[in-house]
């Protein structure tokens, strides 16, 4: 008997178009024999609506956006609810990126519902979602970070100078402006004078209430894969090389400006310590299925952690898939990986007594 899967998409943030492509991709790649396919599109409006089960791949972005409006069988979320009661979905795949797919809000409504999904939990999305709490994660267990200083939009407003001194004081330009909560690099900017640092913080607030301000540092970006529940193992390294400035959205998305270099030309002591860190990172947060640890890797080969994403890119071509396709797994049986991950999260739950 097939099992229902249901893959959840689209979305209300900035990487709306992202979770597009990762939906295709994934389409792509799943067995029609194991499983039925249900897509679940979420608007950038926020609406919900459930469409007919897939009979085959989806070859174009556009075929993922059906609407009520022009014929095709879609149902807003009370209908997604109502599923329940016919068929529940054996286990969901939220392929969501950024604010409300990645930062545990969608992984607590599944969690409610009773539902097993593919990734991390409440805890791991949102504590890896926050940068600034993320971090603070990672000082508990000692692991090494760029230094940065961070505050809420209010705090700007009233004490831009004193601020601007503090991050002058304490870390040093080039300087890297982030919201606390986005991904895929949205929002980040270099600021190298005190004017591009002004402008910087005022592009991050447009996307967070609270803004994260870094230290540039000279280094090679290493990332690293993490996969499993309670006994995680990882990847071999890769080497991001981009070709412009920083590795922004744009690099990752839309230019062809950047080298991937697997596995990365690194010693074999930074590799071991790469992946050291990446596990008690997994581990401080709870992680559970997939999360990448992204590093900067020094001339001195000096480690220092940068964060983590609990939902990281997942197009074959994104830099997870291929880190593992490099390591010996390819990305259907990832994908299949994943799946037994989240069914094995789930029943293990189920043996917790809550009264």
């Amino acid at each position: 008997m097939k099992k229902k899967l249901g893959l959840l998409y689209g979305g209300q943030s900035a990487e709306h178009e992202v979770s597009l492509a990762t939906a295709k991709a994934v389409t792509q790649a799943l067995d029609y024999t194991k499983y039925e396919i249900v897509p679940i599109f979420i608007t950038r409006d926020g609406e919900w609506k459930k469409g007919a089960s897939l009979t085959a791949p989806v070859e174009s972005i556009e075929e993922l956006q059906f609407d009520l409006g022009k014929g095709n069988a879609a149902h807003d979320v009370s209908s997604f609810l109502a599923s329940q009661t016919e068929k529940p979905f054996d286990v969901v795949f939220p392929l969501l990126h950024g604010t409300y797919g990645e930062d545990g809000t969608v992984q607590g409504f599944l969690e409610v519902l009773n539902i097993p999904y593919v990734g991390c939990g409440v805890l791991a999305s949102s504590a890896g979602m926050d940068k600034v709490v993320m971090k603070q994660l990672f000082e508990i267990v000692g692991l090494k970070q760029v230094p940065y200083v961070y505050f809420i939009r209010k705090e700007w407003q009233k004490n831009q100078q004193a601020l601007i001194t503090e991050m002058e004081e304490q870390l040093t330009y080039p300087m890297f402006v982030k919201p606390a909560n986005l991904g895929s690099s949205v929002g980040v900017s270099k600021a190298s004078t005190p004017s591009e640092l002004v402008e910087a913080i005022n592009v991050a607030f447009k996307y967070d209430r609270k803004v994260i301000v870094e230290t540039g540092v000279v280094g090679r970006e290493v990332e690293m894969a993490v996969l499993g529940n309670d006994e995680p193992r990882v990847s071999v390294p890769g080497e991001i090389k981009p070709l412009t400035d920083f590795y922004d959205y744009d690099s990752k998305y839309k230019d062809d400006n950047t080298e991937l270099l697997i596995p990365a030309p690194v010693t074999d002591v930074v590799t071991k310590k790469m992946a050291d860190m990446a596990i008690r990172a997994f581990k401080v947060l709870d992680g559970s299925g997939l999360v990448r640890a992204d590093f900067f890797v020094t001339a001195e080969d000096d480690v220092l952690i940068n964060e983590v994403n609990t939902l990281p890119g997942f197009t074959p071509v994104s830099m997870y898939p291929i880190l593992w396709k490099n390591t010996g797994l390819a990305y259907p049986e990832l994908i299949e990986e994943l799946i037994s991950l989240a069914i094995e999260r789930f029943d293990e739950k189920q043996q917790l007594h809550f009264q």
